[in-house]
């Protein structure tokens, strides 16, 4: 398990490096004051609250009914991650935000039993709140989906990336439009296309006027392709030096435990374990 998170670490930074480019370290998961809090904080949180939370209920009816102790906790981990840091706002997709509610909940448990110590962050939405599968557009894009046509991946070959806008879940109506009610679809992939392009829908909309779907599919492919050809070149050029990944890495956590270990004593302090 430790090794598989370390290979996880060093796989998530030199995808985050390639995204924003750069040598600053970044916080990894190798600090042990992230599992201290989430233990203080899981002590604070009733059963029934972690049940209701619909990812938990979602993940457990795939998995009929058999989720593990750590999937249940995992939203009260997610929480220690943002207040060992004392983080103030933080960036999520929809499907986060019942996940940030209980972070704020937690936030302000703590403070009313021990007085006012951890800020109460806020949730910063994108404007394109979440991303909905291509082979059900009803649910969200999730890597974890055992259709592998369902998840476009940013390490997809183009030919992947070409072959699964083609299989996307459209209708019989060949018209591109905005329509998520009506045509979850096609609607899909206009919102995917304004992402990628940073065009408003509208604008996206127009400039596919006469367009049909299966000539559209394959424009949004192109223009997927074309935002991800960037960052993939960025990826391979990154894992040729691993030395320096590592090297990162762990300056990377020993910032993260500089900045996290005062805090995690404080609230052992506050609780009574010091």
């Amino acid at each position: 398990m430790a090794l598989h998170s370390v290979r996880k670490a060093r796989g998530c930074w030199t995808f985050i490096r390639a995204l924003h480019k750069g040598s600053r370290a970044a916080p990894t998961p190798q600090v042990s004051e992230h599992t201290q809090l989430s233990w203080i904080l899981s002590c604070m949180v009733r059963l029934p609250r972690l049940q209701h939370l619909h990812q938990w209920k979602a993940k457990t009816a795939k998995q009929k009914h058999d989720g593990t102790a750590g999937l249940l906790t995992y939203p009260v981990l997610q929480a220690a991650d943002i207040l060992l840091y004392k983080s103030t706002h933080v960036p999520v997709g929809e499907d986060q935000v019942q996940h940030m509610e209980l972070v704020q909940d937690l936030a302000q448990g703590f403070n009313k039993k021990y007085g006012e110590f951890f800020p109460v962050p806020k949730s910063i939405l994108t404007s394109m709140k979440k991303v909905k599968s291509l082979r059900d557009p009803s649910a969200k894009m999730s890597k974890s989906d055992p259709d592998k046509l369902a998840t476009v991946g940013i390490t997809d070959s183009p030919e992947e990336i070409v072959r699964k806008f083609r299989k996307a879940v459209t209708d019989f109506t060949s018209e591109v439009t905005y329509d998520p009610a009506g045509r979850p679809g096609v609607s899909n992939l206009v919102a995917v296309h304004a992402a990628v392009t940073g065009l408003p829908v509208q604008e996206v909309v127009r400039r596919s006027a006469g367009m049909d779907t299966a000539r559209y599919k394959l424009a949004v492919a192109d223009a997927v392709i074309e935002k991800f050809a960037p960052i993939k070149r960025e990826l391979e050029k990154l894992k040729l030096d691993k030395d320096h990944l590592e090297k990162v890495l762990q300056a990377g956590s020993a910032k993260a435990e500089e900045l996290a270990c005062p805090v995690c004593q404080e609230v052992k302090k506050l609780v009574g374990f010091l």
